[in-house]
């Protein structure tokens, strides 16, 4: 019996020892994190032939913001006289090294696109044209006013921010307010993955042109979209104010991602024009943010107000490189 029950033990534990083992979860990714390189300023790409005067401008214009790692270049760049494109270009070159930016997920190079302020035609009371509010039927936020496109409108919540023009003429000056919290998912994409456009045909005005020959799919393709922007009325008369909560300044703001930019730092830009190959250089200051705006190669140019602007930025899908400015002597940023 002895003999048995040892054969019956040696038998289980051979067994047991030819169980599978369990896999091991999987390992969740690697947050995207920033390397900073060092680089001289002759090592960016047309350095030498960029106008930083208009650079300088937009630099100081953020910094009644900006965090005190910058309030020493801030105090310097107070002392340069309007006009004076030699003291800019010395001011940059001696006050800051550049930096490339390296992701560890895409390398050196990102995407770089583009935004405005739209203006859309509204009425403050709703009417059988202008029907669709800017607030969203299924909240209970106060109604600015109305408008009658679905995909203007829908454009105006990409923005964040734009203005209302009402039938006297008058504007009413739409800032951003809050967010729903649900995620921001792309309309462009949406359609693209079923068919209904091609990659290259998914700008804003691909889309606009789709949605005007599609009007039974429009309210489908438009609910996929559960991110919803709050607006509200703003009198400031200084224009469209971003993150950093300063005006931008139109072709030398940047939206960025503040976990990897510091707001209201200097950053260089190379890419291209939109739907173009001509290299579009600048020096730019990081004013804003975005709830798209996400990575280390990633920026979004304020192109300015209205319909022309809206025509660069809407086309505006460029792969580019980006090098941040840092005050010469300090601690490099902390990423989160």
């Amino acid at each position: 019996m002895s003999r048995l029950l040892s054969v019956v033990v040696v038998l289980l534990l051979a067994a047991c020892t030819q169980l599978p083992e369990k896999p091991a979860p999987p390992k969740p990714p690697a947050a995207e994190r920033v390397q900073y390189v060092p680089t001289s300023f002759a090592a960016l790409p047309g350095w030498e032939r960029t106008r930083l005067e208009p650079s300088l401008r937009a630099f100081l214009s953020g910094c009644a913001r900006a965090p005190a790692v910058l309030l020493g270049a801030c105090g310097t760049a107070t002392s340069i006289a309007i006009g004076d494109e030699a003291g800019a270009r010395r001011f940059f070159e001696a006050t800051f090294t550049p930096y490339a930016l390296v992701s560890t997920e895409s390398g050196d190079t990102g995407t770089i696109t583009g935004y405005y302020e739209p203006v859309l035609r509204g009425s403050r009371l709703r009417d059988a044209i202008n029907r669709f509010d800017a607030r969203g039927e299924t909240f209970k936020a106060p109604i600015i006013g109305w408008t009658a496109d679905p995909v203007e409108l829908f454009f105006l919540q990409i923005q964040g921010s734009g203005q209302l023009e009402l039938e006297n003429g008058d504007r009413i000056r739409l800032a951003y307010a809050d967010q729903n919290g649900h995620p921001y998912r792309s309309l462009g994409r949406y359609l693209v993955d079923r068919g209904e456009l091609t990659l290259d045909q998914a700008s804003m005005q691909g889309i606009k042109s789709w949605a005007a020959v599609n009007p039974a799919k429009l309210q489908e393709a438009l609910n996929v979209n559960a991110s919803y922007v709050f607006f509200r009325e703003s009198s400031d008369p200084r224009g469209v104010v971003g993150a950093l909560g300063v005006p931008l300044v139109p072709q030398y703001s940047l939206a960025i991602d503040r976990r990897f930019i510091p707001l209201g730092a200097p950053v260089f830009l190379a890419t291209t024009h939109p739907l173009s190959d001509e290299p579009l250089v600048r020096l730019a200051a990081a004013h804003d943010t975005g709830g798209a705006i996400r990575g280390v190669v990633r920026a979004d140019l304020f192109w300015g107000t209205g319909p022309e602007a809206g025509a660069m930025a809407g086309r505006m899908r460029q792969t580019g490189k980006m090098w941040l400015l840092w005050p010469r002597g300090e601690a490099l940023p902390k990423s989160d």
